[in-house]
């Protein structure tokens, strides 16, 4: 049986596939709950017949060497469609299916940019699309497949085709939670690499078992959730992200029943939990086969690490299962992470001389110390260079940069963007002229081989001359009040009169509207920023539950949030919004 020790030895995630359905074709490849209560498991069996469906679908189509959107709900139509691509040597474009009554301009976006020969989704979706498609004229002109409708006889017709593993296996877009979603190309070689990295860092083998709520339109969800289980060759469960956010209690739920080993998730995630999950809930939870507890895709807080490991220590949850992690789309998923044995890694260091791009380390008593939560080490065929993202010179040791990356998981560039490819992708450092380096957008420091990751370059604020990580601010605002959302608020900058000015934007909680003085909620955010980190505030706008702009994968999108505060568009609760004029 292929196992995480010989992946390298595959050309293609499809070839895996193939080869699991014939060794072991009546194995649980993943099972997913539908409104978390119904199951359907589907087996390696199941899933390569109805990839094989699709592809030859596809071919009749025409549509191999082109590129396929799929709009899909989370479920087994999605990797059906996904794989079904693979196997017609099509490149899938996955994207969040569109709601009812909500604005098609994301969709329009990728359609526009992709330029795809066709859409796979379901007859749900296609008759929903009917309805919406007036106003995009791009859209009417597209072919909505509904792959439901396929009838089995095509994978009879399908013509097997052996991939290169240079040749691009699918366009991951962006989330678009700091600028317009761009599409990254993913080779077969890619993915190979980095689910190889998974494997080694995670420590995963055939008697894992996973529990993922992550969108699969997305590198964590997909990558880590679907593909790389699937290469591994353990079972996954898998659950719609709406069901997580509307219930954390049946994340954990789903792997007390199912004694998982591996899950995991933001930050926000370990928060939601802490806010949501009663004492009574706790009670029914058995956490202690969970011995994989990633955390990545936005800053990693020590203080939710203790936080959630004290209050789900009586169901048997460990700190050391902990394990925080740092990877990005442009490098297909993984860059960093620890061993799974050692559990998390923190440095204590000064928050005054951090805010300078200085590291310099302090007691954890100290009265200016802050805790940085290593993002974990580098892998032996990767390279991570800490770059000054004015001069391009490599950083000393006690200096905050950008992170570069050299490694085989880096993508090819950007679809049908040479300009911005080449300016992402082919970076060199001024000292000694060594690259082609990523360029990760991401600033953060080495320090004793660990990664430790501070923020993004454009979510630093520079204000009367001194920077500010946005998420700290956003940090101190949502634990100033038990009425704010956690990960449902936002920090940035407006320019007023030629000075750069703090603007704060919170989402208040469904629970609290009705019990709070909004004033008063405001006025504590001030005072909180102005103890924590001397900034005047000059905006807060107080927010109605559910209508910060995010990304389909939970992440703020701060760029959205300043546009629609300049304009007058935020949805603010009645008396929630205060200027200082």
């Amino acid at each position: 049986m292929q196992n995480r020790m010989t992946l390298h030895a595959w050309t293609s995630i499809s070839d895996i596939l193939r080869y699991r359905s014939e060794a072991t074709p009546s194995q649980t490849a993943f099972t997913f709950f539908i409104d978390a209560k119904q199951e359907v498991h589907v087996s390696y069996a199941e899933l390569d017949h109805k990839a094989r469906v699709i592809a030859g679908l596809l071919q009749m189509l025409d549509a191999s060497g082109k590129r396929v959107l799929l709009v899909y709900p989370p479920g087994p139509e999605y990797i059906f469609a996904f794989f079904g691509c693979l196997y017609a040597g099509a490149s899938a474009v996955p994207i969040y299916p569109p709601r009812a009554n909500s604005s098609l301009n994301r969709l329009n976006t990728i359609v526009n940019d992709a330029e795809p020969s066709l859409v796979l989704t379901n007859r749900n979706i296609c008759s929903l699309i009917e309805k919406m498609v007036s106003r995009y004229h791009e859209l009417t002109r597209l072919k909505w497949i509904a792959s439901d409708e396929a009838d089995d006889t095509f994978a009879y017709s399908w013509l097997g085709r052996k991939h290169k593993a240079e040749d691009v296996a699918f366009i991951q877009y962006t989330s678009g939670s700091t600028t317009t979603p761009r599409g990254v190309l993913l080779s077969h070689a890619n993915l190979l690499n980095n689910i190889q990295r998974i494997t080694q860092f995670f420590g995963l083998s055939e008697k894992d078992r996973g529990v993922i709520w992550l969108p699969p339109y997305h590198d964590m969800g997909l990558i880590g959730g679907v593909l790389t289980p699937i290469c591994v060759g353990f079972p996954v469960h898998l659950m719609a992200p709406v069901d997580f956010l509307k219930r954390p209690y049946l994340w954990l739920k789903i792997i007390s029943e199912k004694q998982a080993t591996c899950s995991g998730g933001p930050n926000f995630a370990y928060e939601m939990c802490l806010d949501k999950i009663t004492q009574e809930q706790k009670k029914q939870l058995d956490l202690s086969s969970w011995t994989l507890a990633f955390n990545g895709a936005e800053p990693v807080k020590w203080h939710t690490i203790e936080r959630f490991s004290e209050a789900f220590a009586s169901c048997g949850f460990q700190k050391q299962a902990f394990y925080p992690c740092y990877g990005l789309a442009e490098s297909t998923l993984m860059v960093s992470g620890i061993d799974r044995q050692q559990g998390p890694v923190a440095c204590t260091v000064s928050k005054k001389m951090l805010n300078q791009h200085k590291v310099e380390n302090v007691a954890p008593d100290h009265p200016d110390a802050c805790i940085i939560v290593s993002s974990g080490l580098s892998s032996s065929d990767q390279e991570i260079l800490i770059v000054n993202p004015e001069t391009l010179a490599p950083c000393k040791e006690d200096e905050i940069g950008e992170i570069w990356i050299k490694s085989p998981s880096v993508a090819q560039g950007y679809w049908n963007n040479q300009s911005l490819s080449s300016q992402t992708f082919e970076a060199y450092e001024s000292a000694q002229g060594r690259g082609p380096y990523l360029r990760t957008g991401d600033l953060g420091f080495m320090q004793d081989g660990h990664l430790y990751v501070t923020g993004r370059m454009k979510h630093v604020l520079i204000i009367r001359g001194r920077n500010y990580y946005a998420h700290d601010i956003e940090y101190t605002v949502q634990h100033s009040h038990e009425a704010f959302r956690v990960g449902a608020g936002a920090a940035f900058a407006v320019e007023m009169e030629g000075e750069e000015r703090l603007v704060i934007v919170q989402e208040v909680d469904r629970m609290f509207r009705k019990k709070i003085i909004p004033i008063e909620l405001i006025t504590g955010i001030r005072q909180a920023i102005a103890d924590e980190h001397g900034l005047e505030v000059y905006a807060v706008v107080l927010l109605k539950p559910g209508s910060i702009p995010k990304t389909s994968s939970g992440k703020i999108q701060h760029h959205i949030c300043r546009d629609q505060f300049l304009n007058g568009m935020l949805k603010a609760i009645d008396g929630g919004q205060w200027i200082n004029i």
